[in-house]
């Protein structure tokens, strides 16, 4: 089941927690049914490009939720994908975005340049993605407590265990 944003409003799974607002022509805050967080950093992609974001919203996920991280529509039309990301029950912390500039590099004589064209550029504070929150049937035995726990404000790199 898809939980609502009533239940969110009640919740507040989410800090600091926004009713739904405007910012640069596009929302954030609780919806319907989900939530849109938004982009702690500026940021410019190139064409091909990929970067790590991070969040302005902490999430502390209930132990009976796992939530999924979508586009937004406006971002998708425009070629920016963010990677569908879970966050799992019991999960705390700032997120981290991994997104990507599907538009393609110009190609002039024979060889790759990235020109203004196709860039794409994020002033902070603006919308990045919706979150689309979960109920689970039972909640979760355990909590989330992997290496990603306790994710601490501004893009954290991936940790690769060996």
């Amino acid at each position: 089941m898809i939980v609502s944003g009533r239940t969110l409003r009640e919740l507040q799974p989410i800090k600091p927690f926004c009713e739904r607002t405007k910012f640069n022509g596009m929302t954030y805050g609780v919806g319907p049914a989900g939530y849109d967080v938004r982009i702690d950093q500026d940021l410019i992609i190139p064409p091909g490009g990929f970067v790590l974001a991070s969040t302005m919203e902490e999430f502390d996920v209930p132990l009976d939720m796992i939530a999924i991280v979508h586009d937004k529509s406006t971002w998708a039309r425009l070629g920016l994908a963010v990677q569908n990301t879970v966050i799992e029950p019991g999960w705390k912390g700032f997120l981290t975005l991994e997104l990507t500039n599907h538009n393609p590099p110009r190609k002039w004589w024979g060889f790759w340049r990235c020109d203004q064209e196709g860039v794409i550029a994020i002033q902070r504070g603006t919308p990045i993605a919706q979150i689309i929150f979960h109920k689970l049937d039972h909640p979760a035995e355990q909590p989330y407590s992997g290496k990603y726990q306790g994710q601490k404000r501004g893009p954290q790199p991936a940790i690769l265990e060996t």
